[in-house]
């Protein structure tokens, strides 16, 4: 697939990129391997490939959701700047 000036220079006007003569000129020919590097990609045949979502097998890394104690309202107030009757004290944002 070939992709002419005139093309990346719609496109840059769309993404509002103000594009310099020698940078237009430059995405252009960028633009135009990677366009044949994934026709080249569309080439092969992959009819006997398992779709992946992932090069390698992942499994879930999170742990398991358990309840556990609270570090209680105290300490998690000890280092707050403003406090008062065990809540953060903030300035006020709506009057």
């Amino acid at each position: 697939m070939k992709i002419s000036r005139a093309e990346v220079d719609h496109v840059a006007r769309l993404a509002r990129l103000a594009l310099a003569e020698e940078e237009l000129a430059a995405l252009t020919g960028e633009m135009d391997a990677i366009l044949g590097y994934v026709d080249k990609l569309n080439q092969l045949d992959t009819a006997g490939i398992v779709p992946t979502a992932h090069a390698v097998p992942l499994e879930n890394a999170f742990r398991d959701d358990t309840v556990t104690p609270s570090i209680g309202a105290g300490k998690a107030l000890a280092n707050a700047p403003d406090a008062a009757q065990d809540c953060f004290r903030v300035p006020r944002v709506i009057e």
